[in-house]
């Protein structure tokens, strides 16, 4: 088949899936934005976004949807130059979270689309207000994060089918939405992150850690409160007090992912810290910023304990890869970490806002690495039965494509499940 990903970070969600396509012999080609620097996996085609700046008072709510379908047009203007061309695929998928899908059936009606929808902005139950220390929780908040979902349904209506990695964020879609989604996750290989014994990670000061070390690890792309950073970071100073041989590895830039930056101003890396600073010994807690994946995979090796927090938003690849290699898992009682932690048998389960119940939790597992062995062998196996790259989610996602193809979607048919809940 002609399949053409759209993804302004290209690959981002279709990095195992755009290759493996290509390798079976299809002809893949991808669409990104000029400024996405990535290496040319498949065939690249960049359009060039410079938004016009976007004045609130005049658009209010509409101001999210101004963005994304000026970001729509521009895509869909660069798509149809490629038709112009003699290019017509016969399969889309782009991500919905940019607008970059809502002009594509004008350019190829002929074509079969797929969005990647991963998550459909609320008003209340979800994200939104979820942490009232740094999110406003009044009404006209809600209306703010309901008024996001437009471009968002808009997609979803206008593809013949949508994808999302878990139920739980399946769930944040209206039913009628819902019913034309099917739920696959992302997935993890874990071949590549089966335990290993004979692991090390070397910290910016140059010290070794190695598997058997009390090491306590925390990851997420960028350290903000939408992950908790601000509840682990305040959790920290009774750890490392009760346990003087810990070693705490914090992976993670600086930036602003999800939600706000500071209202102060500076980083929120920066921010907590001062917050606690002076009750930890800094000489054990270790920031690496962002780091390649080889290292990455090495910490999760060495890792005795691996706290994984997140508002009830997208779930992040670090924990589930985490669980695959073998780890125990401390997550947030959210529901997206529940769906894949059952307290006491794949991992624990923490309040998201009880920072003694974090100590506690992750004092005892630091402490005891050996009750814990069970739950790390579980969380392995759960994930690859459910999760695993190359024996099930590629796979499906594969099917998913071949049957779009064909002219197959899932309009009236109810929502494809994932593994069971926890």
């Amino acid at each position: 088949m002609k399949l053409l990903f759209v993804h302004q970070n290209f690959p981002g969600q279709f990095l195992h899936l755009a290759p493996e396509m290509q390798r079976r012999g299809h002809d893949v080609r991808a669409v990104c934005d000029a400024v996405n620097n990535c290496p040319p996996l498949v065939p690249l085609s960049r359009y060039s976004f410079r938004p016009q700046p976007v004045d609130p008072a005049a658009t209010r709510l509409g101001r999210t949807y101004t963005m994304t379908s000026d970001r729509g047009v521009v895509v869909a203007r660069h798509c149809r130059s490629l038709r112009e061309r003699g290019y017509v695929p016969d399969v889309i998928l782009g991500h919905s979270g940019w607008g970059e899908t809502l002009f594509l059936k004008e350019v190829w009606p002929e074509a079969r689309l797929l969005v990647y929808s991963e998550f459909y902005y609320q008003g209340r139950g979800a994200d939104a207000g979820f942490d009232p220390e740094f999110q406003n929780a009044g009404f006209d908040q809600v209306m703010i994060a309901q008024g996001r979902a437009a471009y968002q349904a808009q997609a979803v209506v206008h593809a013949d089918c949508g994808l999302t990695p878990t139920r739980w964020q399946a769930s944040t879609h209206p039913p009628l939405l819902r019913q034309n989604l099917e739920v696959i996750f992302d997935g993890v290989d874990c071949n590549r992150l089966t335990p290993n014994p004979a692991a090390s990670f070397s910290l910016p000061n140059g010290r070794v850690l190695k598997v058997g070390d009390e090491v306590l690890t925390f990851v997420n792309r960028n350290l903000e409160p939408y992950r908790g950073y601000h509840i682990f970071m305040r959790a920290l100073p009774a750890v490392l007090a009760a346990r003087p041989e810990a070693q705490v590895v914090i992976v993670g830039g600086d930036e602003t992912s999800y939600g706000q930056p500071p209202k102060q101003g500076g980083k929120w890396k920066d921010v907590i810290l001062n917050e606690v600073r002076d009750r930890l010994d800094l000489t054990r807690v270790h920031f690496t910023g962002k780091v390649p994946y080889d290292c990455l995979v090495n910490l999760i090796h060495v890792s005795r304990v691996h706290a994984y927090l997140t508002y009830p938003f997208v779930l992040s690849w670090s924990m589930v890869e985490a669980m695959a290699a073998g780890a125990l898992v401390i997550g947030s009682r959210t529901p997206p970490v529940q769906e894949m932690i059952e307290d006491g048998v794949t991992g624990r389960l923490v309040d998201f806002f009880d920072v003694d119940g974090w100590s506690a939790a992750l004092i005892d597992a630091l402490a005891r690495p050996e009750a814990y062995l069970s739950m790390r062998k579980a969380a392995r196996a759960m994930v690859r039965a459910n999760y695993d790259l190359r024996s099930i989610c590629l796979p499906r996602q594969i099917d998913l494509l071949t049957r779009l193809e064909r002219g197959w979607h899932t309009a009236s048919r109810p929502m494809a499940q994932g593994a069971p809940a926890t």
